[in-house]
């Protein structure tokens, strides 16, 4: 990893967009909609640093490459970080093409080397991503130290949560009835019984390629990893990197079937075929377990 991502909180924060030219127009039409308060700036006001005094970021976009220098020389010295257009080594970070769902942002970047890539990439990941998902989020936002309260406990907690968005409550923000979808999240609270977690055998010995679509969501949906030492480091790779990781050798029956009790998503890493014994003991405990396929 190249750069580190990350997000800055824009409500109550100040933002300056220097300069002239199409660069600065697509930058003030990026952050039109945001709780940012921002400052435009153009001329001798720009090269002076006591205009980004208290700013939290700065954008600067110019074709005079003189005035490009001093103005993110005037940004630096009052310890704000810019970003120059089509300027990568005067970069403090860089601008990613960004999906916008409100609550939800995605953002794909390349660093500055391909502005055109980071495009192409967003149209594509944007058509998968629901216009109502920003509504979810703001849903569980706005409940969220309800649910807390109430499951106070995270293995439970992850898995009310896991199955409330897939649930009515959810539907109803996607939907735009938030009263709605208050109401059946509380009563989904209120029923109080965490959902049943999931045991899925995976074969894992690789190459990844081989992995199906149901393969690639179960590893970034899992909560536990039970790896045998015959698995492809590619395949782990790609798990969530949250998730707990165990050795197959240490972790009996018993105990992946109380976690899947605890409403846990546990995926079993094979280095091969998965054992019937192994299966055949999980239903024996109550726990029934999944073969998740890979391509031939």
């Amino acid at each position: 990893m190249d750069a580190f991502p990350a997000f800055f909180p824009l409500a109550g924060r100040t933002v300056v967009v220097a300069g002239t030219g199409p660069a600065v127009e697509s930058k003030l039409r990026l952050l039109s909609g945001s709780p940012a308060r921002l400052v435009r700036l153009e001329g001798e006001a720009a090269l002076d640093p006591g205009s980004y005094a208290g700013a939290s970021l700065a954008f600067i976009g110019s074709d005079d490459d003189a005035f490009a220098e001093r103005a993110a020389a005037a940004a630096r010295a009052a310890h704000v970080p810019v970003n120059v257009a089509d300027r990568p080594a005067l970069c403090d970070f860089t601008t990613p093409a960004v999906i916008d769902r409100g609550e939800v942002v995605a953002a794909i970047g390349t660093g500055g080397a391909s502005p055109m890539l980071a495009t192409l990439l967003r149209q594509d990941i944007e058509a998968r991503v629901p216009e109502g998902a920003g509504r979810i989020a703001a849903l569980l936002r706005s409940l969220q130290q309800e649910v807390r309260e109430a499951l106070p406990e995270l293995p439970a907690r992850r898995a009310f949560l896991r199955a409330a968005l897939s649930g009515p409550a959810a539907q109803a923000a996607a939907a735009g009835d938030m009263e709605t979808a208050k109401a059946r999240l509380r009563e989904a609270l209120a029923r109080g019984a965490p959902p049943e977690g999931l045991i899925e055998f995976l074969p894992a010995a690789g190459p990844a390629e081989r992995l199906t679509l149901a393969a690639a969501r179960a590893l970034a949906a899992a909560d536990v990893l039970v790896l045998d030492e015959a698995v492809d480091p590619a395949v782990v790779a790609l798990a969530r990197r949250e998730a707990d990781r165990w050795a197959a050798l240490e972790v009996a029956p018993e105990r992946l079937a109380e976690l899947a009790r605890q409403g846990l998503r546990v995926l079993r890493l094979v280095g091969g075929v998965p054992d019937p014994s192994e299966i055949r003991a999980l239903a024996e405990l109550g726990a029934e377990a999944q073969v998740l396929p890979v391509a031939p």
